[in-house]
Order: structure tokens, then sequence, then C-alpha cells
């Protein structure tokens, strides 16, 4: 298990360029939106509360996916069922490293898909805007965490793939964690390190890493099989 939650943890990290890019703006947002007046400390109590609802979120999702998922494995399938599943992880893990390295977007369409459910979501979470105070950025940042990306979506297959719901929750924790130091940036700090992630030899490293882990992924799980 420790595996996986280092694996995830690095999986958020490498995939930080595209989380400044789909959530940058509202972090901003949040950071500024309060009264002009306001200490930076508030502000930045915001931002990091923002954050830790995001995660939060993603967390909840992994034990959701992963607790569900386990429980149809075991009524209908047993360990078989779960090793292919696990197969269709590293198959989204390959797509997420054509996805970073912008070679191939075919995971737009999955988060097409999760249109349907942020459409209920959005307006709850469009009601806490603008924040008011730094302790509504947290149900903000745990609503905020439905938004369709197609980086939590590929993880989130991985974390429904662990066997129980405290893995599911532990794998997408690390997964959030990682995304922490690019999404607690604001200012022109993070316009750099946008610059910095999005650089075609981070996106072509980072794709490198991913497609060798879904390549592991998917040999081990074979392996098992036979």
């Amino acid at each position: 298990m420790i595996n996986d939650f280092i694996a995830a943890l690095f999986i958020g990290l490498l995939g930080a360029g595209h989380c400044l890019g789909m959530c940058s703006g509202i972090a901003s947002a949040i950071t500024f939106s309060n009264d002009q007046n306001q200490s930076k400390l508030s502000s930045y109590t915001s931002l990091l509360l923002y954050n830790l609802g995001r995660v939060s979120s993603y967390s909840l999702a992994g034990a959701i996916f992963a607790g569900s998922s386990s429980a149809l494995i075991i009524f209908f399938g047993g360990k078989e069922a779960l090793i292919y599943l696990r197969i269709v992880a590293a198959i989204l893990m390959l797509f997420l490293a054509l996805y970073i390295s912008r070679l191939w977007f075919g995971l737009l369409a999955l988060e097409k898909m999760g249109q349907f459910i942020w459409q209920f979501i959005k307006p709850i979470a469009q009601y806490f805007l603008p924040l008011k105070h730094p302790s509504l950025a947290f149900p903000l940042g745990f609503l905020w965490g439905w938004l369709p990306c197609g980086l939590v979506y590929s993880t989130l297959s991985w974390a429904a793939s662990s066997g129980s719901a405290s893995n599911g929750a532990l794998i997408m924790l690390a997964f959030g964690l990682g995304t922490l130091p690019a999404m607690l940036t604001v200012g022109s700090l993070t316009q750099q390190l946008k610059f910095t992630l999005n650089h075609r030899y981070f996106r072509y490293g980072s794709g490198l890493l991913l497609t060798i882990f879904a390549v592991h992924t998917f040999y081990v799980a074979i392996q098992q099989l036979s």
C-alpha cells in the first residue's frame, strides 16, 4: 500500500500543471475576494482551507468508488475481477500520460461525462462566491473538487482497484497532497510555476514517467492472471 501512496503522490505532483490550468483562477479569486483590508494571513488561510476541502472531496470519492467496486467484485467476480479493474486503471493511466504530454486528448471525453454531475454541484459551489469569510473556503473547495477533471478520474480508477474503501481514500488523499505545492502558490509565482510545469520537457518527462508506471501496473496485473 505504501508504494501506491507514494505513486499517487507523484501523480499529483506531475499533474500539477493541469491542476493550475483548471483551478488557479478560482484559487486566485478566493485569495483576493474578501475585504481588501483583510490581512495576508486571512487570504492564505482561505487558500489553504479551499485546498484542504478539495483534497477531502478526492478522498471521499476514492472511498466511495473503491468501496463500491470492492463490494461488487466480492459479489460477482472475486479477486480476478479486481485484477481486470487494475488493467483498466493502467490503460487510463497511459491515456493520462498522453494527455499531460499533450500528444492525445482522449481523456476530454471522460471529463465531458462528469459534466452531468457537475451541473448540479456548480450552482451550490457558486453560492459561496465571492467568499465572505475564510471558513467558507473549505466547503467551497469540497464542492469544487468535483469539477470534471481527467487527471482526477484517471487516478480515481486506480483507487477503485485498490480493494477497499480505506485504500481508495488513502490513494486519493496522496494524489490530492501531491497537487498542494502548486495550488498553494499565488500571484506572479503561480505564473512562473505554470510556465515551468507546462514546458514541453517537463510535460514529456512527466508523461514518460506515467507511461512507465502504467506499463508496470499492466504487466503486474497480467502476471497475476497467468
